[in-house]
């Protein structure tokens, strides 16, 4: 396990590739409903992403602090490093709510990269001072915590109107804790609520020990065509009870990561990090394997420099919108032929999409001919 599984980054590749594609349209108005969030209940194959990306995360917090700790680096001194990559990651996300307008008073606190660093923090202690079976009760702890929180707390919503256990937008208990400690720094298509907010963190960290789980069972001295098995099994039994959960419990709903949410979208995490998995790594036929590998080294490329990619991504957006081309913004500008052309407004606003992935596959290219690995 010192070497870099190609699978996890191939994995990581196929989810950036996939939140880069999602959030870059040509027209928010036209899209596709799998490459757009439901609604609010319900799930879409773009609400797989941030989770795939948070399990990411937690296999790679096993492997790399695992590593580390048996150098001899101590846990505490491990502790320090997480912490200070988690200030940086949130400090960026910041930094990104930021641009274009810069302005401090209206400035978005939560967000992707936000939550990111938040469940990095949270998750590493528990990874260095509890073994497996600590985790496991971590989470599980995590996501009964909120469920109590969220269906047992009365709180008024923004008109003062008191709810309890409703789970309606703004209604929350999430929604109101967000609206009391960062009132006027919240998602701006909202105001009274965030997708990134406080109280649901807390199911995240539970979605990132999971991959943390997933990682010490990639260290086991087991053969590989067993972990893929297993991490199939663990996959599916998590869709079945995420369904469960949805049904008995809480509705499966990304903005408020619901503990239905976070187990189903385990699961598919599980389901689809083994083909990966089977196909790169586990694969007993090694001439096989090494064409696979060849076939995923796109998705290898994207993989290596994952979070600088982003980020950039995010700042590119921003300008492109920002930049004016004489009554226009610099996207619309660059949109306008592809919107005219005799084709169905969703077709255009995925070409757009499918072109802005394209640029940043050059840019993830050149950084991959360079040996050029951007870490925080």
């Amino acid at each position: 396990m010192s070497q870099r599984l190609l699978s996890l980054d191939a994995f990581r590749g196929f989810t950036i590739a996939a939140m880069l594609l999602v959030n870059n349209p040509g027209n928010w108005s036209a899209l596709y409903r799998p490459l757009g969030h439901a609604a609010w209940h319900g799930w879409t194959f773009t609400d797989w992403i941030f989770p795939f990306f948070i399990f990411i995360s937690g296999i790679s917090m096993t492997l790399s602090l695992g590593a580390r700790a048996a150098a001899g680096i101590s846990r505490t001194a491990l502790l320090a490093q997480t912490a200070r990559r988690a200030a940086i990651i949130f400090a960026i996300g910041l930094a990104l709510n930021l641009i274009p307008a810069f302005n401090l008073s209206e400035l978005r606190i939560p967000g992707v990269l936000q939550r990111l660093a938040l469940c990095t923090l949270f998750a590493a202690p528990i990874m260095l001072w509890w073994h497996w079976r600590g985790q496991l009760a971590w989470a599980l702890g995590l996501l009964a915590l909120y469920s109590l929180i969220q269906l047992g707390l009365p709180v008024p919503d923004a008109a003062g109107v008191w709810h309890q256990g409703s789970l309606q937008p703004g209604e929350d208990v999430g929604a109101w804790l967000d609206r009391w400690l960062l009132d006027g720094h919240l998602w701006r298509s909202s105001r009274t609520w965030d997708p990134e907010g406080l109280l649901s963190t807390l199911p995240a960290v539970a979605s990132q020990l999971a991959g943390v789980l997933a990682g010490h069972w990639l260290k086991a001295r087991r053969d590989a065509g067993e972990k893929t098995i297993w991490l199939m099994l663990c996959g599916l039994a998590c869709l079945w009870l995420g369904e469960l959960l949805g049904a008995w419990l809480m509705p499966i709903n990304k903005n408020l990561w619901t503990p239905s949410y976070a187990v189903a979208m385990t699961g598919w995490a599980c389901v689809v990090f083994s083909v990966f998995f089977w196909l790169l790594d586990a694969m007993p036929r090694p001439l096989l394997r090494a064409r696979l590998a060849r076939w995923a080294l796109p998705l290898q490329v994207f993989g290596v420099n994952a979070l600088f990619l982003f980020a950039f991504s995010g700042f590119l957006a921003r300008m492109l919108g920002f930049i004016k081309v004489g009554p226009t913004s610099l996207k619309a500008w660059l949109y306008a032929p592809i919107e005219a052309l005799p084709i169905a407004p969703v077709n255009a606003s995925l070409l757009y999409a499918i072109g802005f992935l394209a640029a940043m596959t050059l840019l993830a290219w050149a950084l991959w001919h360079q040996r050029w690995l951007i870490k925080v």
